[in-house]
């Protein structure tokens, strides 16, 4: 059997799927060699692997995961992969107004990971429940139209690796897993929308996007998400169009300094629900209406990017998705 760190730091040639396979069979039967978890994760974290590699790192891990549910239809999930200017949760933010505006929304996410907050820990924040299943998905996406997955829907084998590499984080050595997770996680939705921060990455995961129902997004700021005031690359179907302020016919001028997080002492998540009534920089709000209105376009809903960005405006300016985060608050009060 080939050696996994050795293939992985020679480099020269992908590593294939069966020496994954090995490696996760001997993590979970607690028989890695000493420091071996910490040496592969470190590597692979270092230096980004080639395609091939990648592919073969994720068909290993899918031969051992259980059968996904029957696809949604229509269901989107909005997720990046993190890196890049810090700002606040500006894809939380945009699907709590697409849901609002009635597109079918299952968001996956992290903790905090490269900020302060992740999604999850802004969710607790807001009081806002988690899904801790497909079926409990299911039942909250009949109901309020949106589900935000919680860590069910990533491999096991990632939490077995994060306890092999104590007493390292990997929030410390694992910026692969965190880069690579918009692609780990096992969700049957229509389409994901998936923001990619470094543009050396754009290539290999454009790749990767090809046989699967990913659509990526990137702008030259380097942020995760579409901006409402510079040009934005989404990849859809093997085809790329730029999505910028002309296409919704935006004219609010702005800067990565409106997109940053609340500042320190100030609740994130009243900050995020400021955002939602409108309240704060333009160029912050517009933002958060070009990624509902991506949603739309993801899932069918919608053909016509300036209407969609008009219905994510409307949803802001009439309270439909502060509504929307009350009624979700209401369900964790009432115990459901």
């Amino acid at each position: 059997m080939p050696d996994l760190l050795h293939s992985l730091v020679r480099g020269s040639e992908p590593v294939e799927r069966h020496v994954w396979a090995d490696f996760w069979e001997r993590l979970h039967a607690r028989r890695l060699k000493g420091g071996e978890a910490v040496a592969v994760l470190a590597s692979i974290s270092t230096r980004t692997p080639a395609t091939p590699t990648l592919e073969s790192f994720l068909g290993s891990l899918a031969d051992r995961s259980a059968p996904l549910p029957a696809r949604w239809p229509g269901v989107v999930n909005l997720v990046g992969t993190g890196g890049g200017p810090a700002t606040f949760n500006l894809t939380t933010a945009a699907v709590l107004v697409a849901a609002a505006t009635g597109v079918p929304i299952v968001k996956t996410g992290s903790r905090g990971y490269s900020s302060r907050y992740g999604s999850i820990d802004i969710l607790d924040r807001l009081g806002i429940p988690t899904a801790r299943s497909y079926a409990e998905c299911e039942d909250l996406l009949g109901r309020f139209n949106l589900a935000f997955a919680s860590g069910f829907v990533y491999p096991a084998e990632l939490t077995e690796l994060a306890r092999a590499v104590l007493p390292y984080g990997i929030q410390q050595i694992g910026r692969f897993v965190n880069v690579l997770g918009p692609f780990l996680a096992a969700v049957p939705v229509e389409v994901q929308l998936t923001g990619v921060s470094s543009p050396e990455l754009w290539d290999s995961f454009a790749e990767l996007a090809a046989d699967r129902r990913i659509w990526l997004v990137r702008n030259g700021l380097g942020v995760d998400e579409l901006l409402s005031f510079t040009a934005n690359t989404v990849l859809a179907n093997g085809a790329e169009r730029v999505v910028g302020p002309q296409t919704v016919g935006s004219a609010v001028d702005g800067t990565l300094a409106d997109l940053r997080p609340a500042e320190e002492g100030t609740d994130p998540a009243e900050h995020l629900l400021g955002l939602l009534r409108g309240r704060g920089p333009a160029a912050a709000v517009e933002s958060i209406c070009l990624n509902a209105a991506a949603a739309a376009i993801a899932s069918g809903r919608s053909t016509d990017w300036a209407q969609a960005y008009a219905t994510a405006r409307a949803a802001v300016s009439d309270g439909a998705a502060v509504e929307l985060v009350e009624r979700l608050r209401r369900e964790v009060r009432a115990g459901v």
